[in-house]
């Protein structure tokens, strides 16, 4: 039987997180250039967020790009801009009735990349499916840190008092202040870490790691971490009896 057929269409995660690992790995294993894995797991994309469509979760958010990546070489990173905004692919969300958003320091991307997104976030603003999140020039150090500069300058301006300061008034102030926690975060290719990804909105995502590079991570491979997501007890700090 497979994974597809064994999920509880009754416990699908609201919200399932990604880091998209193995990129570079995979290429190299074809004798390829990084480049290359970086395009093989764009395709990767569009399968996983139809599949993700299907199955009813409704956040599916993508680490696609993170501050730290700006340190990669120059070439590279130019490469990962085209391909960004090359494989953004409206008629693929609007298909699948897909909204889409973005997080992160956005205004440190190209510019041709900043109105491409900024268009496709606009047309698909009307759709009442999933919604498909990439995480861009984003890491939550930089999430963290951003929120506390807002919120210190509305104490300063007199405008919130430090008592009323709160871990509610603290989620507010994130870039994912739209969406819910995630459920479930998955980080493909191996590596046993987050990466300063999400790491507020994760306090309490069940984490499932697998080795599978991110350009071989099919729709099955989906379905199998759901699976195992659904095996688990969530019981947020309380005991067994309690959540029964």
């Amino acid at each position: 039987m497979s994974y597809r057929d064994q999920i509880d269409p009754n416990r699908i995660p609201q919200h399932v997180a990604i880091i998209m690992d193995g990129n570079g790995r995979w290429a190299k294993q074809q004798g390829k250039e990084r480049c290359f894995g970086h395009q093989a797991g764009a395709e990767t994309v569009h399968v996983i967020a139809e599949e993700a469509a299907r199955l009813g979760i409704g956040y599916l958010t993508l680490y696609t790009f993170s501050t730290e990546n700006w340190n990669r070489p120059a070439d590279e990173v130019t490469a990962l801009m085209t391909l960004l905004f090359d494989s953004i692919e409206e008629e693929t969300f609007m298909k699948n009735n897909i909204r889409f958003r973005v997080i992160g320091d956005i205004d440190k991307l190209p510019i041709k990349v900043q109105e491409r997104l900024n268009q496709c976030i606009a047309h698909t603003a009307a759709n009442s499916g999933m919604c498909l999140v990439l995480a861009l020039s984003y890491s939550s150090r930089w999430e963290l840190t951003e929120a506390t500069r807002q919120i210190a300058e509305k104490v300063a301006q007199g405008l919130l008092k430090p008592e009323a300061i709160s871990d509610q008034l603290i989620t507010e102030h994130l870039t994912t202040a739209f969406m819910p926690d995630p459920d479930l975060l998955i980080r493909t290719g191996g590596e046993l870490r987050l990466s300063n990804y999400l790491l507020w909105q994760a306090a309490y995502a069940e984490l499932y790691f697998c080795d599978t590079f991110w350009p071989d991570f099919r729709e099955e491979e989906l379905c199998r971490a759901i699976c195992d997501y659904q095996q688990r007890e969530r019981r947020f700090g309380k005991t067994s009896e309690q959540i029964v």
